[in-house]
């Protein structure tokens, strides 16, 4: 029998389009029908159902090609992760729907260029939003306060997709309310908004995510896996790099970027190592910035 060496198996092929197709799909193909379906005022359980797509494919391909099978499994955090997603899925949901409320309450500037293509105007929005989700995210590392209630994001050992919503409520609103606030204030339509919740909603899937896929040389410019993993070093300093949600822009002028394409990361890198013993239910989570001990030295190593 004739062996061709260069060809590959449909195993690796298949691996090989998935690695390589699994973000073009989420990042164009899936925000660009939520893009489609915004501009034309379609329902939002539309929208919904665009999301749902991209939770399903996020839990497969995760499957299909790990970064790490262990992180796969559940290690007591499921529930309450499914839980924090829930919950604030629902807020970034009821976030757009109070946007007319909060536009008739503070009367916009309407300097919004609502003439403009309006994939234009998402990708504006998805930029500004970033600047701002970026810099309370900065901030958050640095002032106490705020660490209290981000260091529920950051008790996490694993890497997977529900990850990107598994944050306090009350920090997910401040971040919310730097990065679409001053959108509002210029007058932000409800349907661009729409599409900018579930492009975050889909972003922080794949920021998250337990995929090994690769974007090639995207990676030093979108916030992606790769360069999200070493945020989440558990060891203080050495994780306060990449800090952006959309892109890696703000990280690059505020030379917070960091990348080592050889570091290879596992469970006992990650959460935090000032706090190993940090709450693990969802309800102990939610009251434990409130408690004395719920404070960290920021100044300190970890």
């Amino acid at each position: 029998m004739t062996t061709h060496p260069r060809s590959a198996t449909p195993k690796t092929l298949g691996a090989a389009a998935i690695r390589y197709g699994y973000a073009p799909f989420m990042l164009i193909g899936l925000n660009g029908a939520a893009i489609a379906l915004a501009a034309y005022r379609a329902p939002n359980y539309l929208l919904l159902l665009v999301l749902a797509v991209a939770v399903a494919a996020s839990f497969a391909v995760e499957r299909l090609i790990p970064y790490d099978a262990s992180w796969n499994h559940d290690q007591a955090d499921s529930r309450r992760d499914r839980v924090h997603a829930t919950v604030n899925e629902t807020l970034l949901v009821f976030s757009v729907a109070a946007i007319p409320l909060l536009a008739a309450a503070v009367p916009p500037a309407r300097i919004w260029p609502r003439h403009w293509p309006f994939v234009v105007q998402v990708l504006i929005a998805i930029l500004a939003a970033d600047l701002g989700i970026t810099l309370v995210h900065l901030a958050s590392h640095k002032i106490g306060l705020l660490w209290r209630f981000h260091a529920v994001h950051h008790s996490v050992t694993r890497c997977y997709g529900l990850n990107g919503l598994m944050k306090h409520p009350l920090h997910q609103s401040i971040e919310m309310t730097a990065g679409v606030g001053p959108l509002i204030m210029a007058g932000l339509p409800v349907h661009v908004a729409a599409a900018l919740a579930t492009a975050t909603a889909i972003q922080l899937l794949l920021q998250h995510s337990n995929a090994d896929y690769r974007v090639g040389p995207a990676k030093y410019l979108l916030a992606l896996n790769e360069g999200h993993r070493f945020h989440h070093l558990k060891w203080a300093g050495v994780g306060d790099v990449n800090f952006g949600l959309f892109t890696l822009i703000w990280d690059h002028l505020l030379r917070t970027f960091s990348y080592d394409p050889n570091h290879r990361f596992s469970s006992d890198q990650l959460g935090m190592a000032a706090k190993p013993h940090y709450p693990r239910r969802y309800l102990a989570q939610l009251a434990y910035p409130f408690t004395t001990a719920g404070g960290c030295d920021l100044t300190t190593p970890e």
